[in-house]
């Protein structure tokens, strides 16, 4: 018999990823990245838009507390394409949803590369859980705009933990696929950007589309709607809270200082990747 990893899929509205505990995989001199592409290849693999790998939270808290208080895990989170991201709104709901399956409990933290994210559940249903999780304060950029073949591309930088390009536009055109890929790997990114195609319906309500940095076109992205709905509310084009309707399902963003985050978690299936 070939060597396995064991995991379990999991998708957030649409945006799906496997977990993987790390202990799993060191024994075996796996390379994260190339283990990560092969696995979320959705013709030769289990199909993904990256893995969350878990392990033990190990690192001290920063709030300086004698006892050193820790998460209840750490996520490592890696694209589909192999390359490391800070952190997935998406991606730490279905570590919680996880963690809830294996341990109950009403609240979960998570240990990100860009700090820790308290998921607090607010409902389940079987293996679908939903969670409201604290994403931190979010720092907003000038809007500026990017030279690209097709034209000049103007938009709102927001950080997450992680980057993103805020763009609003009155309709969701064709090629809009294409011009995410552009301006996601486009110069004045050094780093790379997630892209977000804004549609504002009214004040409460805005549609979103979302090519990712590292995963290409996602279904939805909970960081992603937490910079679209932030960038419409700085804009004034809306206010929070604000419904977030995307390709895979519906969440919600308040702004109240820091940024939170609520929507579903499903618990796909488990299995045994042979290596």
């Amino acid at each position: 018999m070939p060597a396995v990893i064991p995991f379990v899929k999991a998708s957030a509205c649409g945006n799906d990823f496997l977990l993987v505990n790390l202990s799993d995989v060191v024994p075996h001199g796996i390379d994260l990245a190339e283990l990560t592409k092969s696995m979320c290849d959705r013709h030769d693999g289990v199909g993904a838009d990256g893995i969350e790998f878990l392990l033990p939270d190990d690192v001290p808290s920063a709030q300086g507390s004698a006892e050193f208080q820790r998460a209840d895990i750490r996520a490592r989170l890696i694209n589909a394409d192999g390359s490391p991201a800070e952190v997935s709104g998406n991606g730490t709901r279905c570590v919680a949803a996880y963690m809830v399956s294996l341990h109950n409990g009403q609240t979960v933290t998570v240990r990100t590369d860009a700090g820790v994210k308290t998921c607090a559940l607010t409902g389940r249903e079987g293996n679908t859980f939903e969670f409201e999780a604290a994403m931190g304060e979010p720092q907003i950029g000038e809007e500026f705009t990017v030279a690209v073949s097709f034209g000049e591309a103007k938009g709102l930088p927001v950080s997450m933990g992680n980057p993103h390009y805020v763009m609003f536009v009155r309709k969701f055109v064709a090629r809009w696929q294409a011009e995410g890929a552009e301006i996601s790997t486009h110069r004045d990114f050094p780093q790379g950007t997630n892209v977000e195609f804004v549609h504002v319906q009214d004040r409460s309500n805005i549609a979103v589309r979302f090519f990712e940095r590292g995963a290409g076109e996602t279904k939805s992205s909970g960081t992603g709607s937490c910079a679209a709905a932030v960038g419409a509310i700085h804009a004034r084009k809306a206010v929070s809270p604000v419904t977030v309707h995307t390709q895979g399902g519906i969440q919600t963003v308040r702004w109240d200082g820091q940024v939170f985050l609520k929507g579903p978690a499903r618990l796909v299936c488990r299995g045994e990747f042979f290596i």
